[in-house]
């Protein structure tokens, strides 16, 4: 098997550091490019739930672009300056979202954490790693962040 294109989807949560240092080690074990992912929950399909006070578009596109700065700056201090790493930020279904960038991208391998979203956000968004590793076109390495 050649891996040479590795995506690592990332939170930005406390455990996104370790998870994108594992993938940059996994990279560079195989010499693949490697890129991170970020997708901002897309809310219409919550939106008769609430009254949201301002426009459910116009917040998705500033949580998008606010999540492109942070981006910038998470791998910035994640990563050591030699590792290149191409970030994206998308919106949408997190889980399907990765799946399609993966697949359309031609990822090799995905390198992810099990544990991420917590409590209330678990329950309206389900395990985001495990929709990916069922669903998968190709091989993904999931890491406990917490061992």
């Amino acid at each position: 098997m050649q891996v040479k294109k590795i995506l690592v989807p990332v939170d930005f949560s406390e455990n996104a550091n370790r998870i994108i240092q594992y993938g940059a080690y996994v990279a560079g074990q195989f010499k693949a490019e490697m890129e991170a992912i970020f997708v901002a929950q897309t809310f219409q399909d919550y939106s008769e739930f609430f009254e949201p006070h301002m426009p459910v578009i116009q917040f998705e596109e500033d949580l998008v672009a606010s999540a492109k700065e942070r981006m910038k700056s998470f791998l910035a201090e994640s990563l050591e300056p030699s590792v290149v790493c191409k970030g994206v930020v998308m919106s949408g279904d997190i889980a399907e979202t990765i799946l399609d960038y993966a697949r359309d991208q031609q990822v090799d391998l995905i390198v992810m954490g099990t544990h991420g979203y917590k409590g209330l956000e678990k329950v309206l968004f389900g395990s985001v790693a495990e929709k990916v590793v069922k669903r998968s076109s190709c091989p993904v390495l999931t890491i406990n962040p917490y061992r």
